[in-house]
């Protein structure tokens, strides 16, 4: 395999510049999961070097039914950063030009009021969640067609391009019990230029908004050279529905259904 720090900088200049390159898998040498993410860890560190800060961490793939799509079958996590995160505001444009092959999923946040532990119950995770929002993840694919395996994912941050957060709704502490299973029944309607494209339901991911942080919170508890989640970090928890590609011009909305959130209102342009 080629060098960790050569694979981060041929990763960081195609989304630069917009490029198209060849999965990491497919060529010689290969790349495996461990791999990947030690490539991750070194395109975060070149961000960090460029004056960015992590603000939180997005997890993919925990929408089961996306897998066969994508021919990826379990979920993976990348950063978030203050570069790529955005307050979202009701009929706001939004510039995808600088991203590759942009798709967009509507996801939960929430917002961490103390840090997690490992071998914490999805019970526990939520008394520690201070608020949620509902917003969408602009994901992008540096690999032409959509086409790679879950470590070339990785390698390029969890495809992460850009995270839009709508309003923040405080969780009052007697009301944190409830949020895994209200969470779970939820829907989201997203919507295209005024046509439903798809309709989700919370469980979709991993059974539950909660339950895919509690399974992040154990990803990351395996692997030492990770931090784990902390107090102040914003999650993005994976998309309710399948991601669908946007292009400038569309307006794409969505109805929150069983759940006190607003949805989205939002132009790419």
């Amino acid at each position: 395999m080629r060098p960790v720090a050569d694979i981060a900088r041929e990763v960081l200049s195609a989304l630069d510049e917009h490029l198209q390159i060849a999965p990491f898998t497919g060529r010689d040498g290969g790349l495996e999961a461990r791999q990947a993410q030690a490539v991750a860890r070194e395109l975060a560190r070149l961000r960090e070097a460029r004056g960015l800060t992590k603000v939180g961490r997005k997890i993919g793939f925990t929408n089961r039914g996306i897998w066969p799509e994508y021919d990826v079958w379990a979920p993976i996590w990348g950063d978030v950063w203050d570069a790529t995160l955005a307050d979202a505001q009701p009929g706001m444009t939004v510039a995808v030009g600088d991203l590759v092959q942009p798709r967009i999923e509507p996801e939960i946040m929430v917002g961490l009021e103390d840090d997690l532990e490992p071998g914490m119950d999805v019970g526990a995770i939520a008394g520690r969640i201070g608020w949620i929002a509902h917003g969408y993840e602009i994901v992008q694919s540096p690999f032409p067609d959509w086409r790679f395996r879950a470590a070339d994912c990785t390698a390029v941050g969890a495809l992460h391009g850009m995270l839009l957060v709508g309003p923040r709704r405080p969780v009052p502490r007697a009301e944190r019990s409830t949020l895994p299973r209200a969470l779970a029944n939820l829907t989201i309607s997203l919507r295209r230029d005024g046509t439903e494209v798809d309709l989700g339901l919370g469980a979709n991911v991993l059974d539950g908004p909660v339950h895919a942080l509690a399974h992040l919170v154990a990803a990351l508890a395996e692997d030492a050279d990770e931090a784990p989640v902390r107090a102040g970090d914003i999650i993005s928890t994976g998309t309710i529905t399948r991601a669908f590609p946007i292009a400038p011009g569309e307006r794409w909305q969505t109805i929150v259904g069983n759940y006190d959130l607003p949805g989205m209102d939002v132009t790419f342009v």
